[in-house]
């Protein structure tokens, strides 16, 4: 089984005023295999979120390390990891995060010009990654005129845009009703079964915790399998 995912040892803890730290993270290690769904369940502030954001790079361990398909990431300059992220991870929130001035096509174009991809190529890509999560008929929407659940959609092709292999989700179902979540939930098993995707996805939603082939348990810092 290939892994595309290894953390050691990660430790994380903020400052709670001028004395005191609070320890988030306490010495995980995990291994996630590519083209699976895994999902990581907790109470709320067990720390989740924290072991999501670090995995993908938008936040730093105080110790430990993170490869993703070999390469520590933790120990990339920021532009580096930047790059990297760009290409390699897709993020979806739970609040979808569009740009409200642009439409569907350009905020899934946008990780394409970031990358300067060429606006031509980038709207013919992201058209066709709308296109596939069923939004054909929305590519001049805004986010203001979209449902919840097609919003969240165009956040899934805006993550999708430069073929990650590698797709972190937190709470991507949070604010949405059964219908659209069923909706989302199935998008993201074809995800893993028609195009090879590896998802790691934080998550309180049960339909969700079935689909997946691993299921970890964060508590009081710790995780387990």
């Amino acid at each position: 089984m290939s892994i595309i995912i290894k953390a050691e040892h990660i430790f994380k803890s903020y400052e709670k005023g001028l004395t005191t730290k609070l320890e988030i993270l306490k010495d995980i290690s995990l291994d996630i295999p590519k083209n699976n769904i895994s999902v990581i369940i907790g109470a709320s502030g067990a720390g989740k979120s924290t072991l999501l954001h670090i995995i993908g790079g938008l936040d730093k361990p105080d110790k430990g390390n993170i490869f993703i398909d070999g390469n520590d990431v933790t120990v990339f300059s920021d532009k580096k990891l930047s790059s990297f992220r760009n290409t390699h991870i897709g993020f979806v929130f739970q609040f979808h995060h569009l740009l409200p001035e642009f439409t569907a096509l350009e905020n899934v174009a946008i990780p394409q010009l970031i990358g300067n991809i060429s606006f031509k190529n980038a709207s013919i890509k992201a058209k066709g990654i709308l296109e596939a999560v069923g939004l054909a008929e929305r590519l001049g929407h805004k986010p203001a005129q979209l449902s919840g659940g097609e919003q969240q959609r165009v956040a899934v092709a805006r993550a999708l845009v430069n073929d990650p292999q590698l797709i972190l989700a937190d709470e991507p179902t949070g604010n949405l009703d059964t219908e659209n979540s069923e909706t989302l939930n199935n998008l993201f098993v074809e995800l893993r079964d028609k195009f090879n995707k590896t998802l790691v996805i934080v998550t309180h939603n049960k339909d969700l915790m079935a689909l997946a082939n691993i299921i970890f348990e964060m508590k009081d810092g710790k995780l387990k399998e």
